[in-house]
């Protein structure tokens, strides 16, 4: 039985990582600041993590997440994002676990994409969210690693499941409480991920020694423009989609007040709810093995309505 070592186990990702990896027959371990109770498993603080021994994996979650209000102070995210990385790897090194897997972002390569996103493309972040996960990437790929040990960068694209708290859960608020998704004269493609095809990937990277030290993306395998996002909730409720095409200049109006006064609906939303955003997944497929990842989009995507 191999033991993993998780950080971040209690946030989104965490909390579904845990219950499937202990379902899948591992033994988990949670580390991070504290140690919550009520936890099923062992539990140390960083600072305990030397004494952790016997352990395969570290699966490092732990991070600070975009602010969508951009109240955070720009130097938390490098504190966290990176200085903790560095840490945390250091302490791998000297240990006998062979694999290191960190879960980046693709907003650690861009921001926004014309045409679809590539491992190969030129990493351009211009938020300090982006730039605090890339200059961990660069510190992970630049170091020396021993003989048996590897380092797997999964960069995934907007993550949704059970749990969930980012802008799919504003869109669901619309379709659940009847109101009018007043979006729908923008059009759009983006890569979504279900925190399925997630916690496949995890496993397989675990269970699959072969696969090499690198940075991966992560996504679905089918993008959706955010009307048909709008259905797929729609559908899981059994209810009939409302959809506005109000003038795009007009709603770009309001998500400027939205800046300003701090509403719901501010420019940085907007764009997330907007903007085309294409990720490929062909890379961490062909080093998995797959055709395509076990759960479609639209079933993702139905799967987090059922459990919102």
């Amino acid at each position: 039985m191999k033991k993993i070592v998780v950080t971040g186990y209690t946030g989104f990702v965490g909390s579904n990582l845990m219950p499937y990896l202990i379902n899948e027959g591992f033994e988990v371990i949670g580390l991070g600041r504290t140690k919550p109770a009520g936890q099923s498993f062992a539990q140390f603080t960083y600072d305990e993590l030397p004494q952790i021994t016997g352990y395969d994996t570290i699966v490092h979650l732990a991070g600070k997440a975009h602010d969508l209000k951009k109240t955070a102070d720009d130097q938390a995210y490098f504190e966290v994002n990176t200085d903790l990385t560095i840490k945390l790897f250091s302490s791998f090194l000297q240990s006998e676990a062979s694999t290191f897997i960190y879960m980046s972002s693709v907003k650690a390569a861009a921001d926004t994409v014309n045409g679809i996103l590539l491992e190969t493309d030129k990493p351009e972040p211009k938020t300090p969210y982006g730039q605090s996960k890339l200059k961990a990437e660069e510190f992970l790929l630049n170091a020396a690693l021993p003989e048996g040990k590897r380092v797997i960068i999964l960069r995934p694209c907007m993550i949704h499941g059970p749990g969930n708290k980012g802008n799919l859960n504003l869109l669901y608020q619309f379709v659940k409480k009847g109101i009018p998704y007043p979006l729908a004269a923008f059009q759009n493609k983006r890569s979504l991920l279900s925190i399925n095809n997630l916690l496949f990937v995890i496993k397989a990277i675990i269970d699959k020694n072969y696969i090499v030290s690198g940075c991966y993306n992560v996504a679905d395998d089918e993008p959706l423009a955010t009307s048909q996002i709008i259905d797929v909730l729609a559908a899981a409720q059994n209810i009939r989609p409302k959809k506005w095409a109000i003038n795009a200049g007009l709603i770009k109006s309001i998500a400027k007040t939205g800046d300003v006064l701090r509403l719901p609906l501010n420019s940085e939303r907007l764009k997330k709810l907007t903007e085309s955003y294409l990720v490929s997944n062909d890379k961490i497929k062909a080093a998995i093995g797959v055709d395509q990842m076990p759960q479609s989009a639209t079933d993702g995507l139905t799967y987090t309505a059922l459990n919102l």
